[in-house]
């Protein structure tokens, strides 16, 4: 260990993270875009023993099982030929699920007007957890609409998650 950087492995494992993420994304961008998917998300991380390259997609109407399967074989054989992820790892294609966190500007345009809920690093007004409906958005802050007609500004900075709101005591 080099006692002038001692969290080099980690700052090294970071970078290989985020190495192996883009060049993921970059052999997906014209073969999703043929099929009219949107890529979510894509992790490369480590759970457990294992380390898993885990891609989110979604498309108009919902993504289905063989969207998944289709989307899986296209990119095992890209990354077969391409070979650029050193460790061995599992492959996941899905859907991110209703309850997926809103992490792109498109995930925020999609859902103005919508209820959601929000979760908060450090608490606003006495509390770390809300839920209005999302009004606007900008690079900085989200501002929601609660029950009493009160807009509140957060900062996306202070965000630990945001997502639809779905109320299963209804269900």
């Amino acid at each position: 260990m080099n006692p002038l950087f001692p969290y080099e492995r980690e700052y090294k494992s970071l970078i290989r993270k985020e190495d192996v993420e883009k060049r993921t994304e970059s052999l997906l961008e014209a073969f999703l875009a043929e099929k009219k998917f949107e890529l979510v998300d894509i992790e490369y991380v480590k759970e457990g023993n294992d380390k898993i390259l885990r891609v989110l997609l979604d498309k108009e109407g919902g993504i289905r099982i063989d969207d998944c399967e289709t989307v899986s074989r296209f990119l095992s054989d890209a990354l077969d030929r391409e070979d650029f992820i050193e460790d061995a790892y599992i492959l996941e294609v899905s859907s991110p699920g209703l309850l997926r966190p809103f992490k792109k500007d498109r995930d925020f345009e999609r859902n103005i007007g919508q209820e959601v809920e929000i979760h908060l690093f450090r608490a606003q007004g006495g509390d770390k957890d809300y839920i209005g409906q999302l009004k606007s958005f900008d690079k900085d802050s989200i501002t929601v609409l609660f029950e009493d007609e009160e807009e509140v500004s957060f900062a996306r900075s202070n965000i630990a998650l945001i997502r639809n709101y779905i109320d299963f005591s209804d269900l």
